[in-house]
């Protein structure tokens, strides 16, 4: 043989020669990493006076504005339940309001790790979780209702905006949603439109739109006793017995 087909021979074994010898294991195997992520999230926690005298507590989420961001707890207290409870209010319920850290939005799996955690460690009724917030906060109130539907009683957005698609699927939630007239107009917008998402799919979801209120429509919200009222009325196990009345209806 001459030397320049022996050397193009002794070439094509290099390069092909370990696609040969390992052709009968698979072209791709399954590896695994374990990934383990520590967030620090701080939060602010609330338990009702007499609360070792009752079994189980409602929950509600509060989730703050872009403006209360960072590792101060303090900035917490400026706006919602956590100023009211910071004056003197007395909630019926537990109250929990986490700070997002600083140059992030609030993110569902992180909420929801929170949620977690605080039905391990108190007295939370699972049939009644709420979530209302403002702004930014409102925005992660649809969000994470997206994420856990089928773990809340009720949500309340205020002057958030947020996908319509999130909504399909917890059109069984009862929502109201709260915005100012006078508010940027793609925010009153976008409100609207999530309702009207809800409402074409099934739901049966309140907005109240304030004539003279701007972007601060959580003061009015939160001040309002009907709020309460209305939020501390609905929980799942009415939600499961609405469904079965809407499926017999249909049988």
């Amino acid at each position: 043989m001459k030397p320049d087909l022996i050397l193009k021979s002794a070439l094509l074994m290099f390069v092909f020669g370990p696609l040969f010898a390992f052709a009968d294991e698979p072209p791709q195997q399954a590896a695994k990493l374990d990934v383990r992520v520590r967030l620090q999230l701080d939060y602010l926690i609330y338990l009702p006076k007499d609360y070792d005298q009752q079994k189980s507590w409602p929950l509600l989420v509060f989730l703050h504005g872009s403006g209360e961001r960072g590792n101060d707890l303090e900035k917490v207290k400026v706006h919602g339940p956590p100023k009211l409870i910071d004056q003197g209010k007395d909630f019926p319920c537990i109250v929990v309001s986490p700070q997002c850290p600083s140059e992030r939005g609030w993110e569902p799996i992180e909420l929801t790790a929170l949620i977690d955690e605080l039905e391990r460690k108190y007295n939370i009724d699972p049939d009644r979780i709420y979530l209302t917030g403002l702004s930014m906060g409102g925005l992660g109130v649809w969000e994470l209702a997206n994420y856990i539907p089928n773990r809340i009683a009720a949500i309340a957005p205020i002057c958030g905006i947020g996908e319509p698609f999130w909504t399909k699927k917890y059109t069984h939630v009862p929502v109201w949603a709260f915005v100012g007239a006078k508010d940027d107009a793609s925010t009153v917008a976008r409100t609207q439109g999530m309702v009207d998402e809800i409402t074409k799919n099934g739901g049966s979801p309140k907005l109240t739109i304030y004539p003279e209120a701007g972007h601060d429509a959580w003061t009015q919200t939160y001040n309002n006793p009907e709020f309460y009222e209305w939020l501390f009325a609905q929980s799942r196990a009415n939600l499961a017995k609405t469904d079965e009345k809407k499926t017999d209806k249909k049988k």
